[in-house]
């Protein structure tokens, strides 16, 4: 059965980029190891620990679609229409983008809400899982019951302020299963069931 999977590289403050959208030190670890892993984009090899590339090949082979945000298609411009994981993304926007150069890319502008694009994303992804990814959209879903298990890869760093995991989410606590655990060179893999 399909799930929706929350997944970012997080400091231990619970900042996924700074306040200019920058990672700085949140992604060494997908360069500081001897394994290679690529989700799918042959352009994209990490060299990761072989912990971390366990972990990567169980999480990333579940999924088969991705939800995120226009702030974060515009900041990768869709990844120059490769999704960064699974087979097709699902971007919730007011406005689709009018002169993306990568028309046939397998993205879908959903306008009409992220209830809708989390829905559409399950459809096609059938028993695989659909990515959903950090900040605004994830504290919107997390407040809506659409989130079933976050994904935190969590980074040895103190940002102090930038883009939040959770972004504005000021809602109701929610409660977590116990984690799962994976260590790997300079960040700790962590998973979490949402509890209903």
């Amino acid at each position: 059965m399909s799930k929706v999977t929350a997944s970012a590289t997080v400091s231990l403050d619970g900042f996924i980029a700074d306040e200019s959208d920058q990672v700085g030190p949140l992604f060494d670890w997908y360069g500081n190891g001897d394994v290679p892993f690529n989700g799918g984009d042959p352009e994209r090899v990490f060299h990761v620990s072989a912990a971390s590339a366990a972990y990567m090949e169980e999480t990333w082979s579940r999924v088969s679609t991705a939800v995120i945000g226009r702030r974060l298609f515009d900041i990768t411009n869709g990844w120059n229409g490769r999704p960064a994981a699974g087979d097709a993304v699902f971007v919730v926007t007011h406005n689709p983008p009018t002169d993306w150069p990568f028309p046939d890319a397998p993205f879908t502008f959903v306008t009409d809400g992220l209830a809708s694009a989390i829905a559409q994303a399950k459809a096609a992804a059938g028993d695989k899982d659909v990515a959903l990814s950090g900040g605004d959209l994830l504290g919107q879903a997390l407040a809506a019951g659409l989130v079933d298990e976050l994904q935190v890869d969590l980074v040895p760093v103190v940002f102090g302020k930038g883009v939040r995991f959770f972004g504005a989410y000021d809602g109701s606590p929610v409660l977590l299963g116990d984690p799962r655990i994976v260590q790997g060179d300079r960040v700790t893999h962590l998973r979490y069931d949402v509890r209903r």
